[in-house]
């Protein structure tokens, strides 16, 4: 027969017992349901040919479920980053997408950088040593069209190669912004989000593009990388619209 004091004893570790594994039954909530999130930006994510620039997050800024309509400007959301100790410059354009791809992907007339700076994240790809300078876009200063970055040599100016698309044209004049033609200098970055004074933007659309379609892109490299095709889907809203009142009549004023 066992003693008050002992069944005081076992009750006790048995309490402690429950609660334990009430706690971790919380606790493992908790994980499953952080593990579910999925980061906020959805945009796409490739490197060219031959791994010297790295392209990140790629999205057409989100506008609403109405879209862009055929003829409009489209703001892209991309980060830029050369992987190598050489400059690269990057010209961005548009062109019609293969058939294949369907009605759900849209192209430009051309892709035009529009305002001021480009903005540089406050870091990027690690680095073994020294700080990355940041990217100098191409403008129409001067007589060669560029602006080199303070720390990169001549030949940071783009070569003639990059001066002229794919299709193997010119790169046709925007009314409104100079074509996209970003320097990157030796491990530097470029950046275009939503609020920058620069924007970079696929202007005179073929048509209506809307949430879950995408435009076509073409990505040139002044270092003989192969001309990179990407698809930038409409980015989606960091949060849920408004919900309407199932009853008309509760939406109209008296």
């Amino acid at each position: 027969m066992r003693s008050l004091g002992t069944r005081r004893l076992v009750m006790v570790a048995g309490l402690a017992a429950a609660t334990a594994v009430a706690f971790a039954g919380c606790s493992a909530g908790q994980v499953a349901e952080t593990s579910l999130k999925r980061p906020s930006n959805q945009g796409l994510n490739e490197e060219n040919s031959n791994n010297t620039v790295a392209i990140r997050n790629l999205s057409v800024s989100y506008n609403g479920p109405e879209g862009y309509a055929a003829g409009d400007s489209a703001p892209l959301e991309v980060g830029l980053y050369n992987q190598t100790s050489q400059p690269v410059t990057v010209l961005i354009s548009s062109r019609q997408p293969d058939a294949s791809l369907g009605k759900n992907v849209v192209s430009g007339t051309n892709v035009a950088l529009v305002g001021g700076q480009p903005s540089s994240p406050s870091s990027a790809i690690p680095e073994p040593s020294g700080s990355r300078d940041a990217a100098v876009p191409e403008t129409s200063n001067g007589p060669s069209g560029s602006v080199e970055a303070p720390s990169a040599s001549p030949s940071v100016s783009a070569s003639p190669s990059v001066s002229v698309s794919a299709s193997g044209e010119s790169p046709s004049p925007s009314s409104n912004g100079t074509p996209a033609r970003i320097e990157l200098s030796p491990l530097g970055y470029a950046s275009f989000l939503p609020g920058d004074k620069q924007s970079l933007q696929v202007q005179g659309l073929s048509g209506k593009l809307l949430p879950g379609m995408a435009v076509n892109l073409v990505f040139e490299f002044s270092n003989g990388a192969a001309p990179l095709t990407l698809q930038a889907p409409v980015g989606i809203p960091l949060s849920p619209a408004p919900r309407e009142s199932p009853n008309p009549s509760e939406n109209q004023e008296e």
